[in-house]
């Protein structure tokens, strides 16, 4: 069976979503605590926070119409031409499927054409979104790049674009 997918901006309507997508996500990794995106200030108007920001974005993928999870780009150093790939989540239900794969290259595009390096942190205990990073020619760091804010972050990864 085929399903309609569609990757688009993120809207204010998708926020309850997503909120929610990323909250179960880390709470099943045992990550919904301070260092992590859980806490971010942000989370609850992620449309407002991307869209307020020239050079970031967010994007939601649906399946079907219904928003299944999303992925951003931030700017992270300015100066160096650095962005970080952010909140790549899916609901439980759509993991599986190549959806991640559809949103790292919608991300990665963007990146490509605004900035020099794209940087990620992580955590080991997320086994397949680190063989997806490595996958697309992230290499793995030895320690956070400075600035990092989520401290309970342990894995580290950077991509010449």
């Amino acid at each position: 069976m085929n399903k309609s997918v569609v990757i688009r901006e993120i809207e204010a309507k998708d926020d309850k979503v997503i909120e929610a997508i990323i909250k179960r996500s880390l709470e099943k990794h045992h990550l919904d605590h301070e260092g992590t995106a859980y806490t971010d200030p942000q989370l609850a108007h992620l449309s407002t926070y991307y869209n307020e920001r020239p050079k970031e974005k967010y994007w939601v993928i649906e399946v079907d119409g219904e928003v299944a999870g999303g992925i951003g780009i931030g700017v992270y150093d300015a100066k160096r031409s650095i962005c970080e790939l952010q909140k790549l989540y899916l609901a439980q239900k759509a993991l599986g499927r190549g959806l991640s794969r559809e949103l790292m290259k919608t991300a990665l595009d963007y990146a490509s054409i605004h900035f020099k390096q794209c940087y990620l942190e992580t955590r080991h205990e997320l086994e397949t979104a680190g063989r997806l990073y490595e996958k697309y020619g992230f290499r793995l760091l030895d320690k956070p790049l400075d600035g990092s804010e989520h401290t309970a972050m342990d894995r580290w990864y950077i991509k010449e674009l």
